[in-house]
């Protein structure tokens, strides 16, 4: 896991129905945060059991090479893909019971093209009628968060009614199936060809990580929200962004190699 208690200081609001979040790096702990994203960043570029068997069968210097060539090597593509991540990363540890059941960047075309879709769809199942709640996210990363790029977050998380597009949900179906979770996927299968996808059943998560204050925007943003879905609006701040998200990349490359 990301480790967010670790390096970061939290806030925490209600506004009406929704929520707001507010995750701000310590400067003292950076260096904690460094080296818990850069221990969990190949997981969500390879799976673990691709690497370890590339380290067994081919040894260390193949399995590094393995991993550095899934990393993207442009500052545009690095900071998307850990925006994605780190909300990935939140919502496993502290959405109260949603998890996103892939890490989707294993399927990119390739490492220096961006994958088009909702970002990340997090799932979780009531476990009597085994019905499906969806936390449909948006993920935006930023050196200076404005109001034009939360405004193309709205229009994201807005697409298809507010829900989780069909073609989201079934690739990952189809990557569930692959993986051997056949419950799961037949869950989504259910929710998408006989149960229908309720607008109560679902929640948004906008999720920024930006090197200024999101504090404003993100409230503006819950306040201009006119729909009936509840928004969890959350902002992990980390005043040194560009910096930091190439210290965690060069971090990774060079553990693969030293692994």
């Amino acid at each position: 896991m990301a480790q967010f208690n670790d390096w970061c200081v939290w806030t925490y609001e209600s506004i009406g129905h929704h929520h707001l979040g507010v995750l701000t790096a310590a400067v003292a702990h950076r260096e904690v945060g460094i080296q818990a994203t850069a221990a969990i960043l190949p997981s969500h570029y390879a799976s673990e059991e691709k690497v370890a068997r590339a380290l067994a069968r081919l040894g260390k210097t193949a399995a590094a090479h393995l991993i550095e060539t899934r990393l993207p090597i442009t500052k545009p593509l690095r900071s998307g893909d850990l925006g994605e991540i780190y909300a990935t990363e939140w919502i496993n540890a502290h959405s109260g019971g949603y998890s996103a059941p892939i890490k989707r960047l294993r399927w990119k075309d390739h490492r220096e093209m961006a994958m088009r879709g909702d970002d990340v769809i997090a799932i979780q199942q009531d476990p009597q009628s085994q019905r499906l709640l969806f936390l449909k996210t948006e993920a935006k990363s930023r050196v200076a968060l404005t109001t034009q790029v939360l405004t193309e977050a709205r229009a994201g998380l807005d697409k298809d009614a507010g829900l989780p597009s069909a073609h989201a949900l079934m690739f990952i179906s189809e990557r569930l199936q692959e993986l051997d979770n056949t419950p799961l996927a037949d869950a989504i299968d259910d929710a998408l060809y006989r149960h229908g996808i309720a607008t109560q059943s679902v929640r948004h998560l906008l999720f920024t990580f930006s090197g200024n204050a999101p504090d404003a925007l993100l409230r503006a943003a819950i306040h201009s929200y006119p729909g009936p879905i509840t928004q969890w609006c959350l902002g992990l701040r980390v005043e040194d962004h560009g910096t930091f998200i190439g210290d965690i990349y060069e971090r990774v490359i060079a553990n693969a190699n030293n692994a």
